[in-house]
């Protein structure tokens, strides 16, 4: 849609709508903006005003002799044309830094305070997903001995992300040729992606390699189908409690979009996955691509540093929300995260 210029005193008076409707969630009057705010205008002015605003799309009615409420594409000029951007206190960033730097050495620990910390500041849902390379790189592999053919594969990626598997063999093996073979793989593949694999195993491999061999491809091959590893939430009651979410099937939708693994992945995918790190992205009311997402809005940012790891972290809540303060605490936390990857994966510091 065309974007529709407004007039200084026509901007003025949307900015002070959007800011009433997110404190109160009540349709705003005319009388209400000349008392509390002082404007030097009539009441008579500011309603006609609040016609021509909503016969341009910014406002809406919700009935007769009502005031006027925001329309989806009143927030997006909101927030793209008259949202100031206030920056967290320093109070506040000092108190949320000292927390990372506590947590800096637990990947999931970080993980998880950031999903806590996104929610509590933002009075929202959170979601962090964790940091993964562009394509799931081979770091490290074990192989270890329990009992009988029965051997644990341990994988570990570039990213820092371990996965475990329980592995029957065909005949029992000791652990000196497990860890000779894991071994094998380390030297030879170590910081390496799937195109590494995508060949055949190596013809002088025995048996046991060629089929470790295969179980890492597909592994990497899996990883790079989607999201890896878990995605974290918080802030759950924040969204419930909003008035808008009062009647529960909107509230269902709204958060089925961050259980649901397939929505998230086709969401996150045309949003956010391959922007540049540190860019925030404002999704309102699903910008007519996902129903689930009619009444809620969105804000998204990637973190990490592109040449070792990133990930996806936001905030979701009403379109009603408080977009200055979501927006800087999304960029503040998503820079904190972004030096957490560097720190952690780079050199020989990842795990």
């Amino acid at each position: 849609m065309a974007k529709t210029t407004l007039s200084e005193r026509q901007q003025i008076i949307l900015g002070l709508i959007v800011q009433e409707y997110v404190e109160t969630a009540q349709a705003v009057g005319s009388k209400r903006l000349v008392d509390k705010y002082n404007l030097e205008m009539s009441s008579a002015t500011v309603r006609n005003e609040m016609v021509e605003l909503a016969e341009k799309g910014y406002v809406r009615q919700p009935h007769t002799s009502a005031g006027r409420v925001p329309t989806e594409q009143g927030y997006r000029y909101f927030v793209g044309e008259l949202m100031s951007r206030p920056d967290l206190p320093a109070t506040t960033k000092h108190t949320i830094t000292h927390q990372f730097y506590q947590a800096r050495h637990d990947m999931e620990q970080w993980l998880r305070l950031s999903a806590s910390v996104l929610a509590h500041q933002s009075h929202a849902a959170s979601l962090v997903t964790a940091p993964q390379t562009e394509e799931a790189r081979f770091k490290h592999l074990e192989l270890i001995a329990t009992s009988g053919r029965q051997v644990l594969m341990v994988l570990v990626l570039l990213s820092g992300k371990v996965m475990q598997q329980m592995l029957v063999l065909k005949e029992p093996v000791d652990q000196e040729r497990l860890s000779t073979t894991a071994d094998l793989f380390n030297n030879k593949w170590q910081g390496r992606d799937l195109a590494a694999f995508a060949s055949p195993a190596p013809a002088d491999f025995d048996e046991l390699a060629k089929d470790m061999h295969k179980l890492v491809a597909d592994e990497l091959l899996r990883l790079n189908g989607g999201l890896a590893g878990e995605v974290y939430h918080d802030g759950w009651t924040n969204v419930l409690g909003q008035p808008e979410f009062a009647e529960s099937e909107s509230a269902r939708r709204a958060l089925r979009v961050l259980e649901e693994r397939p929505l998230l992945e086709d969401l996150l995918s045309q949003t956010v996955q391959n922007s540049e790190v540190g860019g925030v992205q404002v999704l309102i009311g699903g910008e007519g691509n996902w129903e689930e997402l009619r009444d809620c809005s969105l804000v998204l940012a990637r973190y990490g540093a592109p040449e070792l790891a990133t990930g996806i972290l936001g905030v979701l809540g009403p379109i009603r929300m408080s977009y200055g303060n979501a927006i800087s605490t999304v960029n503040f936390v998503a820079g904190v995260m972004s030096n957490l990857v560097t720190e952690t994966m780079s050199g020989d510091s990842a795990e």
